[in-house]
C-alpha cells in the first residue's frame, strides 16, 4: 500500500499554531508552563510550541530506559534528557510527542517525569492522535485525530530531520 499524504508543511504549522491557542486558553495564560519534547520528533515540535508561546521554556524528556516494550522492541540509544532552568516541580508540564498510538510511550514519560519532580498538573499535546490505545491516556491537544487500522503506518517527517514535512499514513 503506497502512503498518502494526510497533513503537508502549512497543514503542520496550522495545527501547531492552533494548539499553542489551546494550550494558552487552557492555562489561563503562559505563567508556570514547561514543554517537554519526547524524542525525537516531540522535542522538535516542543521547540516550534515554544516559538509560537513566547518565553515558554522549553526541553526534551527521554523514556527509553522507562518502557515496558524494551525486550521485545529494539531500542534506539537514549537521548539526553534536558529540563529547563527552574525545573518542573509545581508547573505545568506539557508532553509533546509526534503520534499517539497505544499510550505507552507516554505512560513511560508519565513515569520518568515522577523521577524529576512533581509538577502541578500534566497535559499532553500531540500532532497526530490516531487511536487504538491499550491504557487509558488521551491528548489534551491534538493537531489531527487520524483514524487508522492498526496494520497502518503513520509517518511524520519534519523538515529539521528529515529533509520534508508532512505526514502519511499507509
Amino acid at each position: 500500500m503506497t502512503a498518502r499524504p494526510v497533513l503537508q508543511q502549512a497543514d503542520i504549522a496550522r495545527a501547531l499554531t492552533r494548539i499553542s491557542h489551546e494550550i494558552l486558553e487552557s492555562n489561563r495564560g503562559a505563567d508556570d508552563l514547561v514543554l517537554l519534547g519526547i524524542p525525537t520528533r516531540g522535542v522538535i515540535l516542543a521547540q516550534r510550541l515554544g516559538a509560537l508561546l513566547e518565553g515558554v521554556p522549553v526541553g526534551s524528556l527521554d523514556v527509553t530506559m522507562y518502557r515496558d516494550d524494551l525486550a521485545k522492541n529494539p531500542t534506539r540509544a537514549p537521548s539526553p534528557t534536558d529540563i529547563p532552568p527552574g525545573g518542573i516541580d509545581g508547573r505545568v508540564v506539557v508532553l509533546v510527542d509526534d503520534v499517539l498510538y497505544s499510550g505507552r510511550t507516554i505512560r513511560a514519560a508519565l513515569d520518568a517525569l515522577s523521577d524529576l519532580g512533581r509538577p502541578r498538573a500534566v497535559r499532553l499535546a500531540v500532532l497526530v492522535d490516531r487511536g487504538h490505545r491499550e491504557l487509558p491516556i488521551r491528548a489534551d491537544f491534538v493537531g489531527k485525530n487520524l483514524p487508522s487500522s492498526a496494520q497502518e503506518r503513520i509517518n511524520v517527517r519534519l523538515a529539521d530531520i528529515d529533509g520534508s514535512e508532512e505526514v502519511t499514513i499507509g
